[in-house]
Formats: structure tokens, C-alpha cells, sequence
């Protein structure tokens, strides 16, 4: 698949469900509105989806929520995505979860065929951590995380820049997730979704964050690449790779290779656009998949050349009406 700007999309994003076990307050309010069971799809079309962008040259799948981890039977759905790696033509798996459920599911992920998941976790500190994520306990997390090193997985700790909420972490985040063989990556908050909370209070321009950060460690630059937004340096001091995701001091829309498939069908060809392809409604029209491969098709032929996404005085409302968890992270 190439878009009308030369991309070739070979990454698909999953999300499970719009659900989550935390109401974290840069993605979402505290009480949200869920979607009922009957607009959500069946496991079953997920993975028929997936398999016909797999047809389409889609290498690489990376399975989102919400949290996916608490979608009942989302590990049935894993492992039937694993047994396509190699000979079924899947590169790789991942999955990005908040660490709640990986005491239960680290060692079922990797017997998947998964080797490689990105972990949420703005802070360590307790009081923080609660008022981040409104429910969420940091031990749970940490225990997660330690479940998942312990099975073998490769984690990405990826942290969400806050201002005056945990820009004074980074160091010591650094140093804790490379000490553990953990890369990191700071992101910046994005203007998705209606929140309680007051979205250009919180965003902190990572380009201030970086410079502050070159004053205690040296940055060598990397190629490395995971396939996603982020852009890698190595961190002299400790060997790890730090990455930067910087939507809106430094848009990286000219390498995009991934869309996002919502729980519900809707297939988003941009995070920070509002243009959507139905592709629920080729899936339980018909019981094969010509009509859903036009869909794609025509899904990819409008695919933009990038998001539009905003924060200043002038623009502190959301960029899309949509939550994060609702498009898939």
C-alpha cells in the first residue's frame, strides 16, 4: 500500500477497546462514556482485518486500547496474530498496555510470539501516580514491569511530558529504566479529546525538555527506529537510547507508515485528523472480503499528508473531538 505522498504503510495499530482500568488526565475525563458491546467488533473481525492488511504488505502490528489487556479474550486474539509471524508474513507483534494487567499476562504475551511491548508510565512516585492516572497503583505497574523482564520481553517505558507535574523526573527515570535494559521515551501531551483538566497548563515542549536534559548527559545520535514516531539518541552516560515523540514542536508526518484501526472499525489513515474509513460495515456485510479490500484501498488513497495538531493560547481546545483510548494509542 502507498499513499498519495509515496508512503508505503506497513504498520497497523489495534485497538481492542476504548476501555481502561485508569482514567489518566491527558487522555481522558474521569467519568467517560464507554461504547456498548454491539458497535465493538468481535475478536473474530479483528484478526479477519488484520489479515487483510497483512494481504495489503502490513509488516508490523502493534495492539492498543484503552487498556487492551483488560478486553476479555484479547490474549486468544494474540496469540492467533503470533502464529502468523515469519511464514504468515507478520514481522513482528507488539502491544502497548499501563502495566495494570502484566503480572497476569506477561508470560502468556511472550509464549505469543510477542517480544516487545511499550509500557505507559509518567511517573514512580506514589501521590503521583495516583493523581495522574485518578485510580491507578505505581507498585502494580512496577511489578508488571518486572513480570515482563522476567519473561523475557523487551519494554519501552514511554512517559507522557507533564509541566509541573513530572518534568522533574526525567533524569532519574532515565537512569532507573536504562539501569533495567529499558529504553525510554518522553512524549508530548496531545490535543485529543475533551479532558477535565486545562490541556496547555499541561504541555511541556520537549524541545525545552531535551536541552535541559544536554546539560547533565550527552546525547550521540542513532538511526535506530521501532517503526513508530520516535526519534532515538544514546545516552552516553548510562548506554540506553532516550526517544523523543514531538507532535507539535517538531512534526514528523513526511515518515509515516502506520493507520490506526479503532475497536469499533473505524480505520483513522491520521492520528490528529477527524477523516475516517468504515471498514465495520464491509466486514458484517458480506462473508468475504472484496468489499473490505475497497474500503481499504480507498482508506489509503485519502490517507493526509499530516495532522494538524496545535497548542498555543489561541488553540488549547482539542485538535479532534475524539479520546486518545478511543482511537488507540
Amino acid at each position: 500500500m502507498i499513499d498519495p505522498f509515496g508512503r508505503h504503510i506497513t504498520y497497523l495499530r489495534v485497538s481492542l477497546t476504548d476501555r481502561c482500568d485508569f482514567r489518566c488526565v491527558y487522555c481522558m475525563a474521569e467519568q467517560p462514556e464507554f461504547l456498548p458491546k454491539t458497535e465493538i467488533l468481535t475478536l473474530e473481525e479483528t484478526a479477519r482485518v488484520c489479515a487483510a492488511f497483512m494481504r495489503k504488505g502490513v509488516e508490523r502490528i502493534r495492539i492498543t486500547g484503552g487498556e487492551p489487556l483488560v478486553r476479555r479474550g484479547a490474549i486468544r486474539l494474540i496469540e492467533r496474530l503470533g502464529g502468523w509471524i515469519g511464514a504468515g508474513g507478520l514481522k513482528e507483534l507488539t502491544l502497548t498496555t499501563n502495566g495494570s494487567q502484566l503480572v497476569r499476562f506477561a508470560k502468556p504475551l511472550y509464549a505469543a510470539g510477542v517480544r516487545r511491548i511499550n509500557v505507559s508510565l509518567d511517573t514512580r512516585d506514589p501521590d503521583k501516580f495516583r493523581a495522574i492516572t485518578r485510580w491507578g497503583e505505581v507498585g502494580k505497574v512496577l511489578a508488571g514491569i518486572d513480570a515482563a523482564l522476567e519473561a523475557g520481553l523487551k519494554i519501552k517505558i514511554n512517559t507522557v511530558a507533564l509541566k509541573d507535574v513530572n518534568d522533574g523526573e526525567f533524569a532519574d527515570l532515565i537512569g532507573w529504566a536504562h539501569g533495567h535494559g529499558m529504553d525510554l521515551t518522553l512524549i508530548e501531551t496531545m490535543p485529543m479529546g475533551g479532558i477535565d483538566d486545562d490541556r496547555l497548563a499541561q504541555f511541556l515542549p520537549l524541545s525545552m525538555v531535551r536541552a535541559k536534559l544536554a546539560q547533565r548527559f550527552t546525547f550521540e545520535d542513532t538511526a535506530y527506529r521501532t517503526g513508530g514516531p520516535a526519534r532515538y539518541v544514546r545516552v552516553a552516560e548510562t548506554g540506553g537510547r532516550l526517544g523523543f515523540i514531538t507532535p507539535l514542536t517538531h512534526n514528523f508526518c513526511e515518515s509515516c507508515n502506520r493507520v490506526r484501526l479503532t475497536c469499533t472499525g473505524t480505520l483513522f489513515m491520521c492520528l490528529g485528523q477527524e477523516d475516517a474509513a468504515d471498514l465495520r460495515s464491509p466486514l458484517r456485510t458480506s462473508a468475504d472480503d472484496r468489499m473490505l479490500d475497497e474500503a481499504i484501498d480507498a482508506a489509503i488513497a485519502r490517507k493526509p499528508k499530516g495532522h494538524d495538531f496545535m497548542i498555543d493560547r489561541r488553540h488549547s481546545a482539542p485538535a479532534v473531538a475524539r479520546a486518545m483510548s478511543m482511537t488507540g494509542g
